[in-house]
């Protein structure tokens, strides 16, 4: 990932919980003190964000050494130690926390990422992300989703075309899709792929009869997905979005869609549990 955006989202963490500086620790902890330590799993799951919890102590201390002893992407269980620390004990308490934060959200959105593509496994459809994004941490976040075996949709508006809703009411009239499907090849790169969200059948054959490339089927019953990867044949990738459950995501992936989209991967992942244990001892070697 690129080292600039996680150094500035980094910096950005530690100047929302430092501040000014961390007065508890610089109050009780001796500046000579040092300290060792481990990051432990205590919960299972699928590991990311190292990248970013390495950058903390950088940005705080660069004399804190910080050694992944497991990579991004891995399965994790309860007790693993995923990382050795050591340097300045004030150092290492100042990091902590926000280290933590990213630790543990992101390697929550692997982890969910992880179920829902064990859900699917066997069938053609890929688990992707959306959008709905911490806003500061998407690219962090969506290369969670791949560590978990996932699949990114758009970074953002610049580099994708997916025509919605109100971009189809903006358009107006009884031929917009049609009308919109033209315009974005028209106006976009010829390299972006155009995809058009549609609710009914009838919008999904207006569609395919424009050329979209991609059809965005939105929160429409299993019954009318399967009626629509069978009047699509192949002529277009069809993506099914809208309240997919890990309950449900199997019965969707099923019907033969190639995509299956789950903005909760990213807006709803609950925190995997992860800690930090440290030993402390004093510069003369006196624990």
């Amino acid at each position: 990932m690129q080292g600039d955006y996680v150094r500035r989202i980094v910096q950005l963490a530690l100047e929302e919980d430092l501040g000014t500086g961390d007065v508890t620790t610089r109050a009780t902890v001796p500046a000579d003190l040092l300290a060792r330590g481990y990051v432990l799993a205590k919960s299972p799951g699928v590991l990311s964000g190292l990248e970013a919890a390495a950058a903390v102590f950088h940005e705080v201390d660069p004399r804190v050494t910080f050694e992944p002893l497991a990579a991004d992407g891995d399965r994790i269980v309860p007790g693993q130690h995923l990382a050795r620390l050591a340097g300045p004990a004030r150092s290492i308490l100042s990091g902590e926390r926000v280290a933590l934060n990213f630790l543990q959200r992101l390697s929550g959105v692997a982890t969910l990422t992880a179920q829902y593509v064990a859900a699917v496994a066997g069938t053609r459809a890929r688990i992707i992300d959306t959008r709905k994004t911490t806003p500061g941490m998407r690219l962090l976040e969506k290369a969670a989703v791949r560590h978990g075996g996932g699949h990114n949709h758009r970074v953002g508006l610049s580099d994708g075309i997916l025509i919605k809703d109100n971009h189809l009411a903006a358009i107006g009239g009884a031929d917009r899709i049609a009308r919109a499907v033209a315009a974005a090849r028209a106006a976009a790169p010829h390299t972006l792929r155009v995809e058009v969200e549609v609710t009914s059948l009838d919008e999904l054959d207006q569609a395919l009869a424009a050329g979209a490339d991609v059809i965005l089927l939105d929160n429409m019953p299993v019954e009318a997905i399967a009626e629509a990867v069978r009047r699509t044949a192949g002529r277009a990738l069809l993506e099914a979005s809208g309240g997919i459950t890990l309950a449900t995501v199997r019965q969707v992936a099923e019907t033969g869609v190639d995509l299956i989209s789950v903005g909760a991967l990213t807006h709803s992942a609950p925190a995997l549990d992860i800690s930090l244990e440290i030993e402390l001892q004093r510069a003369d070697g006196e624990a």
